[in-house]
């Protein structure tokens, strides 16, 4: 498989649902696998499918020390999310050279479906979480900076465009 690029914003895919996947397929699989290497490549720790112009509701995340530990999600939908919160610093692809501090729940259980095909529920926490609330973002069509008031978005788009 291999890396692929990212769409740059402001392509209208990044503001566009994406379609859910109704049964797992080599196609699938493979969009998947592309995924990963495209996520390693950056490095990051999660992508979404729309990312790379793929309108299907995929997800990979990998927030593991040693890496190698993708979890592969088709239709992911957070089902319960922790009231106590955590901070980090979010970036993406699309919008390269800039970042922002992101506070979004601390453990989240998800409901998905995995590369056999079945329905998984998984509680992730930590980095982990917020990658899978990120992707989650992406398949929904929306960006990290949503998250942000409106003069904060508009300043870091501001600089995300004088950088480029």
């Amino acid at each position: 498989m291999t890396a692929r690029p990212c769409i740059p914003w402001p392509d209208k895919r990044l503001r566009t649902a994406a379609a859910p996947v109704e049964t797992i397929t080599d196609d699938i699989r493979a969009h998947w696998q592309d995924m990963i290497d495209t996520m390693e490549a950056m490095p990051g720790v999660g992508l979404g499918a729309p990312q790379i112009g793929v309108m299907l509701r995929l997800a990979v995340v990998d927030a593991s020390e040693d890496r190698g530990q993708a979890v592969r999600m088709a239709n992911p939908e957070i089902l319960h999310a922790s009231v106590k919160m955590r901070s980090h610093d979010e970036a993406s692809p699309n919008l390269p050279g800039v970042w922002a501090t992101i506070e979004r729940p601390r453990a989240v259980t998800v409901r998905f479906m995995n590369e056999a095909g079945e329905t998984e529920e998984r509680d992730f926490v930590g980095l982990w979480a917020t990658s899978v609330q990120h992707q989650v973002d992406h398949l929904n069509g929306r960006m990290y900076f949503d998250h942000l008031s409106k003069v904060k978005r508009d300043m870091l788009i501001k600089r995300a465009k004088k950088q480029r």
